[in-house]
């Protein structure tokens, strides 16, 4: 008997959970039913009166609020703000300076003094008039001619000052050239050079890039070069290398054969023996060997000419 209690509670339990969960749902459903659209009629949201309704003005002044405006805060300090809106780090030490030089222009304080100066305006000084004709005849005529011939003595004997001008204008004392373009030159031949700078030469300006001529010759391991005119103008300068700052270019050769040949070929002119027709042909081998003596020379090898005496 007692079982069937129990079993009976326990039913009446759940049946009360179903039931309270059935009119739950119910209930929810009911509330969330889908609005009908009338085909006849659109729908319009409802209107909502949310302006407060005052008594009186004064009511409605006092309920006013200010609106502010709000502006996020710069990243830098305002103060260093010129007047563009330009960043300035230095902009208050450039403000001092400006009022102390503004203060010292103005001349309103003697800081070694450690006094204010005197700042009444300064008393005009008079202009002076122009001389008219009437006051340049007044004055007396110029000394008499004794005193005009002995001026004149004087004048003549004086040593003036050798003008700065000419001291000045004179041959530079080194030139600084270099070879236009890769040459290959024997004896008596011209080699073509430019200058590197702005010269003057016996008082005569010549610019920069100006075309110079020289003339070839050589020497055991040195070929020579001399300078003879410049844009028409008589010189007498002389080439030297830039590397040792001896005459001439250095070269590797064997030129102490060839200047015995010439040497020999000098001798050979002064032969005439009757009876030895072959000294000529020896001769003709020498000046040919001279001839064939050449040298290449590079493109902007830089050299330095010298004036001669």
């Amino acid at each position: 008997m007692k079982l069937e209690k129990n079993k009976i509670v326990f039913t009446s339990v759940i049946l009360c959970i179903v039931i309270f969960i059935g009119g739950y749902v119910a209930l929810i459903i009911g509330d969330e039913e889908a609005p009908v659209l009338d085909s006849n009629q659109i729908p319009v949201p409802k209107l909502k009166d949310e302006q407060k309704a005052y008594d009186s003005k004064l009511d409605a002044l006092n309920d006013l609020k200010e609106v502010k405006q709000t502006n996020a805060p710069s990243i830098y300090d305002e103060r260093l703000l010129d007047s563009t809106g330009t960043y300035d780090p230095y902009l208050l030490d450039k403000e001092k300076k400006r009022l102390v030089d503004s203060i010292y222009k103005n001349g309103r304080i003697d800081y070694t003094a450690g006094s204010y100066k005197n700042l009444e305006p300064k008393e005009s000084t008079p202009i002076e008039e122009p001389k008219t004709e009437s006051t340049l005849a007044e004055i007396e005529p110029k000394d008499s001619t004794e005193e005009l011939a002995l001026e004149h003595q004087l004048f003549f004997s004086s040593n003036p000052n050798e003008n700065q001008i000419d001291k000045i204008q004179k041959t530079n004392k080194t030139i600084s050239v270099i070879v236009d373009g890769t040459q290959t030159v024997q004896t008596n031949y011209r080699l073509n050079m430019r200058l590197l700078q702005d010269v003057v030469i016996d008082g005569i300006q010549i610019p920069r890039n100006t075309p110079i001529y020289g003339f070839v010759s050589f020497q055991p391991n040195r070929t020579l070069i001399t300078i003879k005119n410049i844009n028409h103008l008589p010189v007498k300068l002389k080439a030297f290398d830039l590397q040792d700052g001896s005459e001439g270019i250095y070269i590797k050769n064997n030129f102490r054969g060839d200047a015995t040949q010439e040497v020999v070929d000098d001798v050979v002119q002064d032969i005439n023996i009757a009876g030895l027709p072959q000294v000529s042909g020896i001769k003709k081998i020498f000046q040919r060997n001279h001839r064939k003596t050449k040298v290449t020379i590079l493109n902007n090898y830089q050299l330095i000419l010298k004036p001669t005496p």
